[in-house]
This record gives C-alpha cells, structure tokens and sequence, in this order.
C-alpha cells in the first residue's frame, strides 16, 4: 500500500496531492513498469478520503499516460523510462544540458482531459439513483452487448449528433476503445478463417483478386494512433502504413496496399488533426465496395469538439453498403475512468459477432450504465458538451493568441478542432533536442515522430503536438512565453 502524507491544510486539493505524489514516484524509478496500484477503495479506505477524490487522481494518471487501467484487473505503472533519463545533446548543436528529473511546470500533454469539469454533483445524484431496491436487477448479469437503454441512448445521440444510421441491435458496449478493438480483431480472424475453410486451394492462390491475402492485412494513417496499431500488430495482422495528404489518406497507396481492412479517423484524423474531405470520403468508401469483405474502421476521434463551422458527419451515416464499423468512446467527452466505448457493427458482421461471439459478457457494470444511460437520456450529457466545448474552445483560443511572438517560425495545424494543436517550427534542432530543451525549463513537449509507424517520411520541419485541454488559461500562457524564451534562438524566419 502506498504511504501518501496527505496536507489537509493546504489549498492544494487532496486528489492532487495524490496525483503528484504518484507521478513523482514514476519519474523517480521508485514505481515501475508493470507495478500495480492498489485499487481505488482500498487507498481511499488506508488514506481516510473519499473514493471519487482517489478517482480523481487515477483519472488524471490514465488521462497523461502515466497509467494504464487493464479491465477486470486494476491500474498498471505504463511504460514511460523516458520521463526518468533523457539524454544530453549532441554539444555542436545546442548547449549542455544536464539530465532533467524535477516535475514538469507545464505539460502540454495531447492525451489529458480537464478532470475539474468533471459533472460530479450529477453523477453522484445519478450514483444515488442508482443504489435503491427497484434496481435490484442492475446486480444481475445484463445483456452480453450492453444494457438495451444505454444502446437506445446511444443510438439516438450518434443519429442527432454524428449523423450515424443504426439500431441498438448493431451496438456492442465495451470498457474502452482498446477492448473494442481486440474484440473486432478476433472476429476479424474468425471471419478470415470461415472463408478460408471454404476456399480451395486454387482460389487461395488467386485471393488477391477479391482483396484477401494469405494473411490478415490491414492498412493504417501514418503518422497513426499508435496504440490502435500496437493491438492490430500484436494480434498477428499484417500492418502497412498509408500516407497523408491535406485530405487525408492517400487511396492510391491503399488500392497498392492490398489491404482488406483499413483503420482510419476521418472528422479530425489523430494526430495530424486533418478533417477527411467529402470527395476522399467517397473514393474510401468506393475502395471498400470494389470486393467482397472490405471493411473499414472508423475512429470517430474528438469529434465532439470542434469549434468553428459545422459539425462533420461521421463516415459511417453515408456508408449504403453496410462496410463501416465505427467506435466511439465517452473517455474524451466525460472522463477516462469511465472506460465505456461502443462499436456499431455493420449487420453482416453483426451475424458473425452473434454467431462466434455471443458468449462474451459486457466488460461495463450495469451500474455504470445505468448512470451513463441517465445522464445521456435526462439531458446532462448534452449540457456538459456544451459547456466543455466553451472552456475548450477559450483554451483553444488563448493557446493560439499565445502563440503569436513565433511568428513566421511557426505553422499550426489542426486547429478548430480536438484537444491539441500540430506545431511544425522552423528550426536548426530536432525534435529530440528541441523537447531535451523544454524539459530542461520544465515544459513538457510531444514529438510527432513517434506517432509514425513508419519512419520513411521527410522531415522539412520539427512538429509538436501542443495539447491545452489540462491547463489553466494562465497556465498556457505562462507556459508558452516560457516556450518561445527557451527555443528564440534556434528559430529560423
């Protein structure tokens, strides 16, 4: 059990003592890869605190990377060695630097949330709720796709809010994005095997013509959610990089790629932030239809937060030939520690899914359901987007007003959209000094390089991604002036 000395006295809020305590044992090596936390209740109970205030901190570690949350099991140390060495610098492209091993002033993390707009008194009403006699059901094994009322929920938002056309029936409910696409690939492989025991071996040989390989092939945006690839590529898929243009991914090299799955997030592409225009919507979709069994996974990434013109539909609501399967996940729009994520299978894959997989259980308490289905249904979910979607966009706002003294070195991508901007400077340092640099002063910076899965891409400029949803707007500015005072002289005009 972790001994955390709490200051009651302090005005530091007791989550966030938690929360830096913990995330100073990681940076310091005293808490390590794989190590696991104790859980939530227990280190309340040993702490004398509130459960949601040891959530809050949790959410918080999940939500920057320095945690990862394993369904069923608890909370794991992630493996990050490098907040615990970086190296020096080359001496002949910038100065000394000594190794940087105090806590980040500014973290310009891509991945966090603001936890503090959080609608606790909602849910904690909507707990309350929950907990009475005529509820005795929600301790019951539910539905193995999810409670039928939270995919009704579902259903009805994606329809008024994404534009996308299903039924609760083609709804399946998982703790997170990551579980979703695990359980897409085992089907994905069942699939492949069903055909396969079918198909002789002279049309084995010509598979090429209707899209298949020997093996699973599925074709990914590079630079790309990495985490997305990491599963794909752990669970035995042949993966192959696509490229990017200012429409987003290139169809000729997906047509060479002979790929017959692509993974992509067309409303705000991750981590280029590009919006997939309607004509490459088009052609992806004309793609998917050229062969039988071509399927498409959409990523609806941050598509909640878009700040200036009109909503962008998802893929998915203008896919007539049923070859789109979407994810969404409430961890961007509520709070990581939720972990409720939802795919909607096109009907086709639905009957493979109920044939081969019907015995796997909801990984989401009905409890939590139960309150996540109120919350959409009573009209808070609404109401909460409302208003993170204002302090987003303030932040959005001041992190480019800020950003104003870089001048002609800088060129920012992605904007009006998201929770993070793409940074590409003009500079004589590469990313890696340039973020030793910042780390040096206390800034916290992400290089785009490690979002690619292939590093065969030019590099004419040094990218970041800024992201601005944990900070105060002080904070942003406090720590841009830092930034630009840090990297002045290795700008070029």
């Amino acid at each position: 059990m972790l001994t955390i000395i709490l200051n009651t006295a302090s005005t530091i809020p007791l989550y966030e003592q938690i929360y830096t305590f913990i995330r100073d044992e990681i940076k310091a090596g005293r808490l390590c890869y794989r190590d696991k936390l104790p859980s939530t209740r227990n280190l309340a109970a040993n702490l004398g605190v509130s459960r949601n205030t040891v959530d809050m901190a949790y959410a918080q570690l999940l939500s920057e990377g320095y945690i990862e949350s394993v369904p069923k099991s608890g909370y794991y140390i992630s493996m990050i060695t490098e907040l615990t060495h970086i190296k020096t610098p080359p001496k002949s492209k910038q100065p000394q630097a000594a190794k940087y091993n105090q806590p980040y002033l500014y973290d310009f993390s891509p991945f966090a949330i603001d936890i503090n707009s959080f609608p606790y008194n909602i849910w904690r009403k909507l707990s309350k709720n929950c907990m009475n006699e005529s509820n005795n059901d929600l301790f019951l094994l539910g539905d193995n796709q999810g409670d039928e009322s939270l995919r009704k929920a579902i259903t009805d938002y994606l329809y008024s809010s994404r534009g996308v056309n299903c039924t609760p029936e083609q709804i399946i409910v998982g703790a997170g994005a990551d579980y979703l696409l695990q359980l897409l690939a085992q089907l994905f492989h069942m699939m492949h095997t069903e055909r396969n025991r079918f198909t002789d071996i002279k049309e084995t040989k010509d598979s090429i013509t209707d899209g298949y390989s020997n093996s699973l092939t599925i074709a990914m945006e590079n630079p790309a959610y990495k985490r997305a690839f990491r599963i794909f590529k752990g669970l035995a898929f042949n993966t192959v990089p696509i490229s990017l243009d200012q429409n987003g991914i290139k169809i000729e090299e997906l047509e060479d790629s002979a790929a017959n799955l692509v993974y992509v997030t067309p409303s705000h592409q991750y981590p280029l932030g590009i919006v997939m225009s309607i004509k490459r919507r088009l052609e992806l979709l004309q793609w998917a239809c050229k062969v039988p069994n071509r399927y498409i996974i959409e990523d609806d990434h941050d598509s909640e937060f878009r700040y200036k013109g009109k909503p962008i539909p998802a893929l998915q609501g203008i896919d007539s030939n049923g070859n789109v399967i979407y994810l969404g996940t409430f961890s961007r729009a509520i709070a990581p520690a939720i972990r409720i994520g939802y795919m909607v299978l096109p009907k086709r894959l639905l009957a493979l899914y109920k044939k081969h997989l019907f015995y796997y259980s909801s990984t989401v308490s009905r409890m939590d359901q139960y309150i996540l289905t109120h919350f959409i249904n009573d009209g808070y979910f609404e109401r909460h987007l409302n208003k993170i979607r204002k302090l987003y966009k303030n932040k959005h706002d001041s992190l480019i007003q800020n950003l104003k003294p870089f001048k002609g070195s800088l060129i920012i991508e992605g904007e009006n959209a998201g929770l993070h901007l793409v940074l590409r400077l003009k500079t004589k340092l590469s990313e890696e000094e340039l973020t030793e640099l910042a780390a040096k002063s206390g800034i916290r910076l992400y290089g785009l390089k490690e979002h690619y899965i292939s590093h065969t891409e030019p590099y004419s400029t040094t990218t970041f991604l800024l992201g601005y949803a944990n900070m105060a707007e002080s904070e942003i500015q406090k720590g841009i002036q830092l930034l630009y005072k840090v990297l002045k002289d290795y700008l070029l005009p």
